[in-house]
């Protein structure tokens, strides 16, 4: 029902200066010398690594296997097990589920996999997701648009770039704004909870937003979803604990969906690779990339930990939608609070402007990059921070991170080799391991519209 869809990526390498040699210990080779030897550009990063983890090391950045539950972070009200990410991964791609749309004639058109697919590193692959009134796909994502037939005011369109599910098992918020989730970071901001009363529900992020995203994004799981497209079976076997009474229901599913979005792991990328002792796995350039990241680039400041992510907020002063004459920005009530981030979630001034650190995993996949999908590059995302000059003049510069202009100046062969690690070293060319080959449903995924049938190739 579908076919491979991965764009191919033609990656040029670009020269850099040699760097000179330092010695590190015999014994620190020794202990990550686990299938290749390493070479002087191996032994300074290591040093570099353990540098900046206080002696950790490698296995500070190591993310588990997909299949490692144990070692994969989880809700405790959620744990994670085969049969639940068995369920959660049909019903993420299941169009199917596409059930409750506002014009009768895109049921079963569209999915969790609309916005977040595999071809674009599970973001969307254009600037706006579209969920219901798209139409097509393109080559990763990049040719869905409006369906022309659907008024504006009927299309579920985003008003913020759709993040990817990559390295969500390492957040315990969801959303840019992080206003998902009703643990950890969250605590405290009970009383903006009113429209998101499922935060009560104590759950963390990944598994609110999967519940509350089936209503705001017009999907429908219920018991007659379950029997009509055959999910009977896969309920019982995933909830074998809850009366049949309760079990197949919207909650139900979200917990499956959360279960199977915290396996989608970036763990087959040359970067993995490396920090499991296969220093084969990036190239020169690659490598002299990282040591700029966790170096003289300070991007390991944020960009840190298996996922490559803190779990905090800070204001970059990227454009927003209603910026560009490129972006489609409809009528939506709140949509001032989402330019906010985090400050149109908790209400407090000093959170206006801030988002939340993305995963760097699989960003050349999608090919829009910050919150207001403002840049085509890697390399412009860098350039932009080093340069320190915000694209967008709301944000007061006092609201500035200082991360934003704490950058010093990196000579043109650092930014090529940084963004050539950040591309490449960075990029699971996996990702497909992670969708089914087929739904219970049949129907074609992560789309089911017509013109999305001939680009994926299903019969």
């Amino acid at each position: 029902m579908k076919k491979n869809y991965f764009l191919i990526l033609i990656l040029v390498l670009i020269s850099c200066n040699n760097d000179d040699y330092v010695e590190i210990d015999s014994d620190v080779s020794k202990t990550y010398s686990n299938t290749s030897n390493p070479t002087e550009q191996d032994q300074k990063l290591l040093q570099r690594l353990d540098s900046v983890t206080e002696g950790i090391g490698v296995s500070f950045f190591i993310l588990p296997d997909s299949d490692d539950y144990v070692n994969i972070p989880q809700d405790p009200l959620n744990l994670i097990t085969a049969k639940k990410v068995e369920l959660g991964k049909l019903l993420f791609h299941e169009t199917a589920t596409g059930g409750n749309p506002k014009v009768a004639s895109n049921k079963a058109m569209y999915s969790c996999a609309s916005c977040h697919h595999a071809a674009a590193g599970f973001s969307a692959g254009i600037r706006q997701g579209i969920g219901e009134a798209g139409s097509g796909f393109g080559i990763n994502g990049n040719g869905r648009i409006i369906d022309p037939s659907i008024p504006l005011n009927l299309v579920d369109i985003q008003p913020i770039r759709s993040p990817t599910i990559l390295n969500v098992a390492y957040q315990d918020v969801m959303l840019w704004n992080g206003q998902f989730g009703g643990t950890g970071t969250n605590a405290g901001t009970e009383a903006n909870w009113t429209n998101i009363p499922e935060n009560f529900l104590g759950f963390q992020g990944v598994e609110i937003q999967a519940i509350k995203g089936q209503d705001v994004h017009r999907l429908l799981i219920d018991k007659d979803f379950v029997k009509d497209f055959n999910y009977k079976k896969l309920f019982n076997k995933a909830f074998p604990d809850v009366p049949k009474s309760e079990r197949y229901t919207k909650e139900n599913a979200a917990l499956a969906i959360a279960a199977y979005e915290r396996t989608v792991l970036p763990n087959q990328s040359p970067w993995q690779k490396w920090l499991k002792g296969d220093f084969e796995a990036l190239t020169k350039k690659e490598k002299k990339g990282a040591r700029v990241f966790f170096g003289k680039g300070k991007c390991f400041k944020c960009h840190t930990g298996p996922a490559l992510n803190d779990k905090k907020f800070y204001a970059f002063g990227m454009d927003d939608f209603d910026n560009s004459s490129k972006a489609i920005v409809l009528d939506t009530p709140g949509f001032e609070n989402v330019k906010k981030g985090r400050g149109g979630f908790t209400k407090k001034t000093k959170d206006n402007y801030k988002f939340k650190t993305p995963t760097l995993y699989n960003l050349i996949d999608n090919g829009f990059f910050g919150h207001g999908g403002t840049f085509t590059s890697v390399r412009d995302v860098i350039e932009y921070k080093i340069n320190g000059t915000p694209q967008n003049p709301e944000v007061p510069v006092e609201r500035l991170a200082k991360q934003f202009v704490n950058v010093q100046e990196l000579t043109e062969n650092q930014i090529n080799n940084l963004t050539l690690f950040i591309e490449n070293g960075l990029r699971d060319p996996n990702l497909a391991r992670y969708v089914p080959n087929l739904v219970q449903s049949g129907f074609c995924i992560p789309n089911n519209d017509a013109e999305s049938k001939v680009d994926l190739g299903c019969n």
